[in-house]
């Protein structure tokens, strides 16, 4: 591959609704792109199930089965896909800008960057094994599967007091299961959680163990741990909900974009510029907040128009 055919106009780095999003937009703008899509495309919805809050989709769709659809609409548009990790990155004062993946070094004239997040989770063995079968990071997302169950929410913090109470529109009990008696959570929002019937609050536990109905392959409960004695007891639930939190995957931007005390990237209010002209942030690389596939998406979307914008505004 010679110099010219490693330059593009757009380069992409990540490869959920929103990477693969700015890449439908900047394909239909006739703009050289690439995306990197890493070593595991798709993104958190590859270990999402039933996706049900999607317009569009009135009979849900599966995570991946979304995923591979808005792939292909990149590929259609022209846009060349790359299942490669990008090792480096060169954004402050450098023009080009330079990607190196799989230890070859492309250019581009802007980029957008969508690495997304990594919820959090409890690391214990069992966890990965019912992931999307019992096991998630995102109520809003997989609450309406619990209807009329028993669920289990894990956690301390605002998030975890917000999927409590948003979950008991759903299920018929929820145990915030906490290894402390002392929340980081806000006061109002602990005693929206105490004043709701519908929420038990158990401290000094975590969960030591995930089991599952062998014939459903669903989960069926946990072994609850006390953080005092160690003394563990069987606790049949349903469905368990890890709200410990997010990281931004912004660990290859350290030192050359402003991030907040989070580590998310920061944009400029209402845009997803960075402070890096020809560098842009969509998706929940950037967004703390709402952290849905459709504002992701919106976000790409948002991000390939001003980058047309501003390849538009340096070449003429």
């Amino acid at each position: 591959m010679n110099e010219n055919n490693m330059h593009y106009d757009a380069i992409i780095i990540g490869s959920g609704p929103a990477g693969y999003t700015a890449a439908i937009y900047a394909g239909r703008a006739n703009l050289k792109t690439v995306v990197f899509e890493g070593i595991e495309r798709g993104g958190q919805l590859m270990i999402t199930t039933d996706l049900e809050n999607f317009p569009g989709f009135p009979d849900a769709i599966m995570g991946p089965d979304f995923m591979e659809l808005l792939r292909k609409q990149a590929q259609k548009f022209g846009a060349n896909l790359i299942s490669a990790l990008v090792e480096d990155v060169q954004l402050k004062d450098a023009r080009p800008f330079k990607i190196t993946a799989d230890g070859k070094q492309y250019t581009s004239d802007s980029v957008i960057i969508a690495t997304g997040a990594t919820a959090r989770f409890l690391g214990i063995p069992s966890e990965k094994e019912y992931k999307g079968r019992g096991v998630s990071a995102c109520a809003t997302c997989d609450g309406f599967f619990f209807k009329n169950k028993h669920v289990i929410v894990v956690g301390g913090g605002d998030s975890a007091m917000e999927e409590a109470n948003f979950l008991t529109k759903f299920a018929s009990k929820v145990s915030l299961v906490h290894r402390r008696d002392v929340f980081k959570a806000s006061p109002i929002m602990i005693g929206r959680a105490k004043n709701n019937p519908k929420i038990e609050i158990l401290t000094f536990k975590t969960i030591a163990e995930i089991y599952g109905d062998p014939a459903t392959g669903t989960v069926a409960g946990v072994k609850l741990q006390d953080t005092r004695d160690n003394s563990i007891v069987d606790f049949p639930v349903q469905g368990i909900f890890v709200a410990v939190g997010h990281d931004p995957n912004t660990a290859l931007f350290q030192g050359q974009l402003s991030m907040d005390d989070k580590n998310y990237l920061i944009t400029k209010p209402d845009r997803t510029a960075t402070e890096i002209s020809g560098v842009f942030a969509a998706g929940d690389v950037q967004d703390s907040f709402y952290r849905q596939a459709i504002t992701a998406a919106g976000s790409g979307c948002q991000a390939a128009i001003e980058a047309e914008k501003y390849l538009e505004s340096i070449h003429g």
